[in-house]
């Protein structure tokens, strides 16, 4: 549960968001290409098998049941074959011939092929909590996950709402393709072959995680190794040790920072002074507070909420006013042998 708590909280901060692109039909020779974004792309291979092309890497063969996520918004190429042509469909083409399933069909003489594909955004200001900590192009196999059921039960769920589009489908489909992040970053996690100094690592010891816990839960908290330690029953020494070893900072400069991470987001989205944001993330002084925040994000606090908002502005000024899966729906560009 503790592990659950600390990442549930980092995702809340990432907001992430998701959107069904397209369901994919397709009998061999076929491929389809995504465009670099700046968000992240799933896709889940509900039947037959296929191909994920990512440039810099070796391609990855996928199997009934995995779920690939690009993180790093690369483009990237889906296809029938490790190697082998593809181009892009024009706008025409997502007109393309759908079954009554709705799926995008693309005929050919081999055993059919069907893939789920979707597109996320998320906070990129708070992405570095987490983001950089996973590797660009993320496999999550059935075989590989401790408890499938959650992850594969997510699917299952959200081909039925496909299958039948009943009233309220529409937003049943996306907060079920938002679960399936968090169910593929957690699985990720908990696979022992993954393995690196981080947080995010870190949440595989239950001593580490209650740690990890308790400064999430309660950043305001005054928190000193010797209270820390003793959250945890561990000494100063011993916990300071096995932290700074599995989480690759020292406890209070890793609370020092997700304070900040946590000011960030009330300086970007309230309205609140900053001597009152410093009080929630654990600061009596707003001297100290602005101190801490500059040399972390090297801007002062005024000066970070004055650009976060202007950019923001600027940002929805570029967006259409279409609905959210019709927006991402545009981002995917389906391609075939010429």
């Amino acid at each position: 549960m503790n592990r659950v708590h600390c990442l549930a909280g980092v995702l809340d901060l990432l907001r992430v968001r998701g959107a069904l692109m397209a369901r994919l039909h397709a009998r061999a020779p076929w491929g389809f290409r995504i465009s670099a974004a700046p968000g992240a792309t799933f896709h889940a291979v509900i039947d037959g098998r296929c191909w994920v092309r990512l440039p810099g890497h070796q391609p990855r063969e996928l199997a009934a049941g995995d779920v690939v996520l690009v993180l790093s918004g690369a483009a990237h190429v889906i296809a029938s074959d490790r190697t082998g042509p593809t181009r892009p469909f024009d706008r025409a083409a997502k007109a393309r011939a759908r079954n009554t399933a709705g799926e995008i069909v693309i005929d050919g003489a081999a055993e059919p092929t069907r893939l789920l594909c979707a597109a996320y955004e998320y906070d990129h200001d708070a992405a570095h909590s987490l983001m950089p900590l996973l590797p660009p192009l993320l496999v999550v196999r059935p075989s590989e996950v401790p408890d499938d059921d959650a992850l594969s039960s997510t699917l299952r769920l959200l081909g039925h709402e496909l299958a039948n589009r009943s009233p309220g489908s529409a937003t049943i489909i996306d907060r079920l393709i938002d679960i399936v992040f968090a169910h593929v970053i957690r699985a990720w996690v908990e696979n022992p072959e993954n393995d690196a100094s981080s947080w995010l690592m870190a949440l595989r010891d239950p001593v580490i995680a209650r740690a990890l816990t308790a400064m999430h839960t309660h950043p305001s908290a005054p928190w000193t190794i010797e209270r820390l330690a003793r959250e945890v029953n561990l000494s100063r020494a011993t916990l300071t040790r096995r932290f700074s070893a599995l989480v690759g900072e020292p406890p209070l400069a890793y609370l020092t920072r997700w304070r900040m991470d946590l000011a960030a987001r009330h300086l970007r989205d309230t309205d609140d002074s900053v001597s009152a944001i410093a009080r929630r993330v654990g600061y009596a002084s707003e001297f100290a507070f602005s101190r801490a925040f500059s040399r972390l994000r090297g801007q002062a606090p005024g000066r970070y909420r004055a650009q976060a908002r202007l950019q923001a502005g600027s940002q929805m000024r570029s967006i259409p006013a279409t609905p959210r899966r019709t927006r991402q729906l545009d981002a995917v560009s389906i391609a075939a042998p010429g």
